[in-house]
């Protein structure tokens, strides 16, 4: 059985509340200027939440929520698996939307656990559709649907395609336009393993893209799923893979898997600056106490509670 394809029955470990409600602000102001460079755009970014399978998701919400209202970025952004679109989760919706800004969702694989629909995501969580596009300050955003199944796939588990339909409204919308394109999948699109099975073709829409302009017109693209911590870079594109806000998967148990979850929510901040910069400011952690694992590798990628800062130069 595959990492994704644990039982939605799985019994948890919860996680208490204490301490998530009183947490400090992890990051200062973003600065105008850093260097020689001007913010651009600030993207606040959670992942992988997990609210059915956890007890203290909206918390862990509210907590990203009250520090996005404090630092006011231009938008934010859940990257999936979030929470079905059940009444019951009508509570943890009205934490995201306490935030003041604009607000945008990517659909998980876990998001239409139950029998759940993809449309009946995206009426519940009021998202804009199920792969849209948008643009902001100077910048194109681009959010695929990473969860679709081709005509005659049998397959067990949870779909992980990016259909020919959709890889050519991709290619039509990246090529409408002249500004610089960051996308959001729930899937990593730069590894295979468990990632879009589609993702040499949707890369290599991006590449024909980059040549066709002449430029680094795709920059960055980011996903979850994976509940880990890496930037992968190929042919001048690069991938940044989201920590999860809430765990990390273990051994497996006979009844599904065991968790590992964080003391506290993790998010980041991005910032996209004039000198062709992006900086990635990351939450940190530690994993709840009696909880650390002896992990295994997943592809040579280490396990971590944090979410890495970082540089990527997009010049």
């Amino acid at each position: 059985m595959k990492r994704r394809s644990f039982l939605a029955k799985s019994i948890i470990g919860g996680v208490g509340m204490t301490g998530i409600s009183k947490l400090q602000p992890v990051f200062g102001k973003p600065n105008e200027k850093l260097g020689k460079g001007k913010a651009l755009i600030t993207i606040g970014i959670c992942t992988d939440l997990h609210h059915d399978l956890i007890t203290d998701g909206e918390a862990r919400l509210q907590a990203f929520i009250n520090e996005m209202n404090e630092l006011k970025p231009d938008f934010i952004i859940q990257m999936g698996d979030l929470c079905v679109p059940k009444l019951t989760n009508q509570p943890l919706m009205d934490v995201w939307n306490q935030f003041k800004g604009d607000k945008y969702h990517v659909i998980g694989n876990h998001d239409v656990d139950g029998g759940f629909t993809q449309d009946q995501v995206v009426s519940f969580w009021n998202a804009k559709d199920k792969y849209y596009s948008f643009d902001k300050n100077g910048y194109h955003f681009v959010v695929l649907n990473g969860n679709e199944r081709p005509v005659g796939d049998t397959s067990k588990g949870y779909p992980r395609s990016i259909t020919e339909t959709q890889r050519n409204w991709l290619k039509q919308d990246i090529d409408s336009t002249k500004l610089p394109v960051i996308v959001f999948c729930h899937q990593g699109i730069d590894n295979d393993m468990d990632g879009i099975k589609e993702g040499a073709m949707v890369r290599l829409v991006f590449e024909r893209a980059n040549l066709k302009a002449g430029f680094k017109k795709v920059q960055l693209v980011l996903s979850g799923h994976n509940h880990e911590d890496y930037l992968n870079a190929y042919n001048n594109v690069h991938y940044l893979q989201m920590n999860s806000a809430s765990y990390q998967f273990s051994h497996l148990k006979d009844n599904g898997y065991d968790f590992a979850l964080t003391k506290d929510p993790l998010w980041a901040v991005l910032t996209i600056y004039d000198n062709g910069t992006i900086h990635v400011k990351g939450k940190q952690s530690t994993y709840k106490a009696g909880e650390e694992k002896d992990w295994a590798p997943y592809a040579g990628y280490p396990t971590v509670p944090y979410i890495s800062d970082r540089i990527i130069n997009i010049g």
